[in-house]
């Protein structure tokens, strides 16, 4: 009866950031805030990109990959918490947490590809700059993508079939506001072995690697701009690469946090609120370090605004 009930848990309880219920108007209505800022900041970056024929370059087309995917990454977990403390409720199903945590991993793994293109986009334009439109035409870019939407289909499919692998006791509570994928594992009533090696590889994949292609990058960045004799010139060309820092900083900082709380804590707690630096602020950020310290994409939402309010 113990292995029949092992395998037949239907739904999970999300513990949330906090059990203390005069917390949770405070915690929808915030978390409600962040989210409607960061869909439509990103919304607004994505109409600008499309909108300005002077914002139709590789850099750019990056960026609004970039947008799209954030709204969809602070879309897999906000909505449903915000659900959840509507309802004062913290069931989600077997299948709803599964596709969660499919879903997350698709979009955080995007994420990592897309800084990590964005560094290659700097640095072909900042160390080649006479072969730039060669190298970064349309049809890599788009290929480039492409590619790394397959690499992360494929690898967080495989990672959907190894979870189901797993036996889950009913009642099973998660100590966080969203499946997140060690907690996941952490609750499982068999042997999580292969899933934790799994779990390495994917962390190497989608977090180790694309980290070093942005370092050897901006190496290279650095080494070319410490040639150029013009101190105009090297500060023209790494101002392009300005917003992009700020955000890696932000993404992988967050990351890092994350990554150092839950091992010196225990708290899930703790955790879970370290957890919403990457996973709900940096996607609301991101919109406006772009927006705030690129006059290009200043100039085309004010463009983009004046047309919205000259419509009739």
């Amino acid at each position: 009866m113990e292995a029949e009930n092992q395998t037949k848990a239907s739904e999970f309880l999300l513990l949330g950031l906090s059990e203390d219920p005069e917390l949770q108007p405070l915690f929808f209505g915030l978390f409600l805030s962040m989210y409607l800022v960061t869909v439509l900041g990103n919304l607004f970056i994505i109409l600008a990109v499309s909108s300005d024929p002077h914002l139709h370059t590789p850099m750019y087309f990056f960026l609004s990959n970039l947008s799209f995917v954030d709204i969809c990454f602070i879309t897999t977990t906000v909505p449903k918490m915000l659900v959840n403390i509507q309802t004062q409720s913290k069931d989600i199903s077997y299948i709803g947490c599964l596709t969660q945590v499919y879903f997350f991993m698709i979009f955080a793994g995007l994420d990592n590809f897309l800084l990590s293109l964005m560094a290659y986009d700097r640095f072909v334009a900042i160390c080649h700059p006479l072969h730039y439109t060669v190298i970064m035409n349309p049809r890599l870019c788009g290929l480039l993508v492409l590619m790394s939407w397959v690499i992360i289909f494929w690898v967080s499919l495989l990672l959907i079939l190894l979870l189901m692998q797993l036996n889950f006791c009913i009642g099973t509570e998660i100590p966080h506001f969203f499946c997140e994928l060690t907690q996941i594992i952490k609750v499982a009533c068999s042997d999580t072995l292969i899933n934790n090696i799994f779990l390495y590889v994917l962390t190497a994949l989608l977090g180790v690697f694309p980290l070093t292609g942005i370092l050897f990058s901006y190496s290279q960045i650095v080494f070319s701009l410490m040639r150029m004799s013009s101190a105009g010139g090297k500060y023209k060309a790494f101002s392009t690469c300005g917003s992009h820092l700020s955000v890696v900083s932000l993404f992988y900082g967050t990351g890092l946090g994350v990554f150092l709380s839950s091992a010196v804590t225990y708290s899930s707690q703790r955790i879970s609120i370290a957890s919403v630096m990457y996973t709900v602020v940096t996607p609301m950020l991101n919109p406006f370090i772009y927006s705030l310290r690129n006059k290009d994409v200043k100039g085309a939402l004010g463009r983009l605004l004046y047309r919205a309010a000259s419509c009739p």
